[in-house]
């Protein structure tokens, strides 16, 4: 029988290592998943509750989607974009009919790098203005804009630096300034936005880009009114709103069907990826009619817009309409976040349970104080994968356990969930 051992041995001379594995010594090689579950090389299954990074949203090889996937690999599997198909303007049309007010215009890739690339180019080109704002702590993806863009050192490789990204301060109430209320912390991010259109600009931009919750950084739940009092900022500096919903859109946050939605803003561009295929390489742009319109010239993504992704996509995303995910996400994550204030209460070593919806994180501290503990966050993550639970780690300071299960996941599963975590918990404390 292949071993993990084996696998790794071989994986060491043909890859690249800054791909590193989660689990140490111990990583998990997957061999078939199927639903909520994957299985290991050795057989050992798992309870997925990090769904590749928030990427398988519906369950693994979903038999409903899967079927489509399959019809449209059999009739039509390839055009580039120098080809309209019809399964392409469908998926746009829905996109279209689901996202708030006057988002219409499509633009198809791959990934939620080229997604927010897109996104940066069509803001400078309609308003004729290079520099673009986005928020400490944000991540953007893995191309030379998209790490400028994004603002965690740990994912700023290569010495990129565009000159005309800046990073404002986030809303990131747990590490403001001690004592400091929920509305002066967003008094806080007001002054820092103002002050970098005025020091660092000359006076206009091309965007501001912002994720409703942060991912990566350790999901970053910002203050309700934060959006409200920072877009106004925004506009009068003539730039247009990016809301990156890679990891917080389709439901996921719960009740409705993307993150901005529950700040009560309409963005100009709104990006996706990730769970909108259920593990097909999506990446999609939409954008305002006078946005898209203004990205003149000639462009295209060879596999952007594929049929059978398109395909896939648009089952994805019926299959949640169908069985109103957004509505369980919202049950569940309340079930979950509940139980984790629970936690919170009981283990010195948590300093913060936050969330919203099917995106709840738990932030590991040195016991009885503020300051981060990865390691503690390792041995955690570490603990419940040998317990059965595969769970998300991010943050800036590697302290933060993201927890995103499927957006269909039982309560069922839930309780098991919230079993292992306890027992992982009473472990390390």
């Amino acid at each position: 029988m292949t071993t993990t051992a084996a696998i790794m041995d071989r994986y060491s001379q043909v890859m690249f290592p800054a791909a590193t594995p989660y689990h140490g010594d111990s990583p998990l090689v997957a061999d078939r998943a199927k639903d909520q579950y994957i299985w290991d090389i050795e057989g050992r299954r798992y309870l997925d509750f990090f769904g590749g990074i928030l990427t398988v949203s519906v369950g693994h090889c979903n038999d409903e989607i899967t079927e489509r996937t399959l019809a449209q690999l059999q009739k039509l599997q390839h055009t580039s974009t120098i080809y309209v198909n019809e399964i392409m303007v469908r998926l746009a049309e829905k996109v279209a009919e689901l996202t708030p007010g006057r988002l219409q215009k499509c633009f198809f890739t791959n990934s939620g790098t080229e997604a927010n690339e897109t996104a940066v180019l069509a803001a400078r080109m309609y308003t004729g203005n290079p520099v673009v704002i986005t928020l400490r702590h944000a991540y953007s993806g893995r191309s030379m804009l998209a790490m400028s863009l994004s603002a965690q050192r740990p994912w700023r490789l290569g010495g990129v630096n565009d000159p005309y990204v800046r990073h404002a301060r986030n809303p990131y109430t747990f590490r403001a300034p001690a004592g400091m209320s929920l509305e002066q912390v967003v008094d806080l991010c007001v002054q820092d936005l103002e002050e970098i259109i005025a020091t660092s600009t000359e006076g206009r931009i091309a965007a501001f880009m912002a994720e409703p919750i942060q991912g990566a950084g350790g999901f970053i739940v910002p203050p309700e009114d934060y959006f409200r009092r920072i877009l106004p900022i925004v506009r009068e500096a003539g730039g247009v709103f990016i809301s990156d919903e890679v990891q917080t859109g389709w439901g996921r946050t719960g009740g409705k069907w993307f993150g901005i939605e529950q700040w009560g803003v309409e963005p100009d561009i709104m990006t996706f990826a990730k769970g909108m295929g259920n593990g097909s390489p999506i990446g999609c742009t939409i954008a305002i009619p006078e946005i898209a319109d203004a990205v003149a010239g000639l462009t295209f993504s060879t596999f952007g817009g594929n049929p059978v992704t398109m395909a896939t996509t648009l089952a994805t995303i019926e299959y949640m309409e169908a069985h109103d995910t957004p509505t369980n996400c919202a049950v569940q994550g309340q079930r979950m976040a509940n139980k984790l204030a629970e936690f919170a209460a009981e283990f010195p070593i948590i300093g913060e349970t936050r969330g919203m919806g099917l995106m709840q994180a738990i932030e590991f501290v040195q016991p009885g104080g503020s300051e981060p503990d990865a390691g503690r966050t390792i041995a955690f993550v570490d603990a419940c994968k040998e317990k059965g639970l595969l769970l998300g780690k991010g943050g800036l300071y590697g302290n933060v356990v993201r927890i995103a299960p499927h957006l269909n996941v039982s309560g069922e599963d839930m309780d098991i969930a919230m079993d292992i975590v306890a027992s992982a918990l009473a472990e390390l404390s």
